[in-house]
């Protein structure tokens, strides 16, 4: 389905990009995924300042209508905005047009009545969009493997199809064919897949220096047209390092060398094409740097940053990134963590709705009993065990997992697929969630 309902003036190719605080060079207000926000306040208390996603998810339009359950959000979407289509090139031709005046040619709620000096474009596929893969290719993967998953994925509407980075297998598991690294397997789905968003959930800080770093980055977000996220962190397993030679010192230094890399990054990626970056820090020095290549969405790639430390992850949640997320947690967990990282963004003058929040599930569900019990053991998890810590058990089961999540402030959910080979998993999943 498509809902395009715009006007004459204000579109997102005004955006340029997206300084500290949050706003564009020209001062407009930009979202998280840089486009024009409702900085007119023309919707008040009843919409989020992010209107719409770099994606068009219509996630944020359920804001907008008050619907919080993905089983209603498409009927209501529907029925609130089709009226939109009746008066579209109406609309188009008065730009001198008024609230209450579109409100009166459309037959539309007053929470949906818009100004016509502000570019509004809802536009999906389905329903989806909120909706991320996340695999874990360190357990045992292929490069076909992964594409599998993300053309599927990708075909079924998804928002995203994300991928660990790590070099060493978990738990009981083989992990053959062994590890493969996440920027060169991004940069062959760059240009294997053509719509869906493409991220790494997360990259950790010690792997690799923050220079080539951000030119690999870079590169795969050309590759693929704009459509890559960073997910970075600290970095933690310690027998992956030892395993392949990395350097893993103590927590401090490695937080010390995360927000270097963070500093850097976004360093490069921001300055002005022509002009060169500089930096000194006590882990790396960069001296008169052409800071290139540059990314291709405006204002840089979104950067992702999650866990639960008490002061510098929100602080640098705060200051650096678009989205935040906690993985595999419980509800109160995540309402607390994300209570603080929005007091961190307030201390600093951004408002919380710059971001997007996140969280990541394990996702096991089954049309019948059999189905979950088969689809956990084919995972090693204990189905008892899924449904307390995951969106997991019958289909109804999973989507009131799925509804708390969103209720609690979830806008993304992350749904971690273990087993890469049983595609109608994800069919079925979106079959649920669509």
């Amino acid at each position: 389905m498509i809902f395009d309902f715009f006007t004459n003036a204000e579109t997102p190719q005004h955006s340029s990009f997206r300084c500290r605080n949050g706003c564009n060079a020209k001062g407009n207000r930009v979202s998280t995924h840089r486009q024009t926000t409702d900085s007119c306040g023309i919707c008040g208390k009843n919409v989020e300042q992010r209107l719409c996603d770099q994606d068009d998810s219509i996630w944020p339009a359920g804001s907008l209508l008050g619907v919080k359950k993905p089983r209603t959000l498409r009927s209501t979407l529907e029925s609130e905005l089709a009226a939109f289509y009746r008066v579209r090139q109406h609309v188009l031709s008065q730009s001198s047009a008024g609230r209450g005046e579109l409100g009166k040619l459309c037959h539309i709620s007053e929470v949906t009545c818009l100004r016509l000096n502000l570019y509004v474009r809802v536009v999906t596929t389905t329903a989806l969009t909120p909706y991320r893969i996340f695999t874990e290719p360190q357990q045992g993967a292929t490069y076909d493997d992964l594409l599998a998953v993300a053309l599927r994925a990708e075909s079924l509407g998804f928002g995203a199809f994300f991928r660990s980075d790590h070099y060493l297998k978990m738990g009981s598991v083989s992990g053959e064919p062994g590890p493969s690294d996440a920027w060169v397997t991004l940069g062959g789905l760059a240009r294997d897949t053509t719509t869906i968003r493409l991220g790494t959930l997360v990259t950790a800080a010690t792997f690799r220096h923050p220079g080539p770093l951000a030119i690999s980055v870079a590169n795969v977000d050309q590759m693929s047209g704009g459509r890559v996220e960073l997910g970075l962190g600290a970095g933690w397993y310690e027998a992956e390092h030892s395993a392949y030679g990395i350097p893993f010192p103590a927590l401090g230094e490695r937080f010390d060398r995360f927000t270097e890399q963070l500093a850097i990054i976004d360093g490069m990626w921001q300055t002005p094409a022509g002009e060169t970056y500089s930096y000194a820090g006590d882990h790396w020095s960069l001296t008169n740097s052409p800071a290139l290549p540059k990314p291709v969405q405006s204002g840089g790639i979104p950067i992702i940053i999650g866990g639960r430390g008490a002061k510098r992850t929100p602080a640098l949640t705060a200051a650096y990134a678009a989205e935040f997320n906690m993985p595999f947690t419980d509800l109160s967990t995540f309402a607390a963590q994300t209570a603080v990282v929005k007091g961190a963004c307030e201390g600093i003058g951004r408002s919380p709705n710059d971001l997007a929040w996140s969280a990541a599930l394990v996702a096991c569900v089954g049309s019948t009993e059999d189905e979950f019990t088969r689809r956990a053991g084919a995972i090693g998890r204990e189905p008892d065990e899924l449904r307390q810590n995951g969106a997991a058990g019958s289909t109804e089961q999973f989507i009131d997992t799925i509804e708390k999540w969103h209720e609690t402030g979830a806008e993304r959910i992350y749904l971690q697929i273990l087993d890469l080979s049983d595609l109608d998993h994800l069919d079925l999943i979106a079959s649920l969630l669509g």
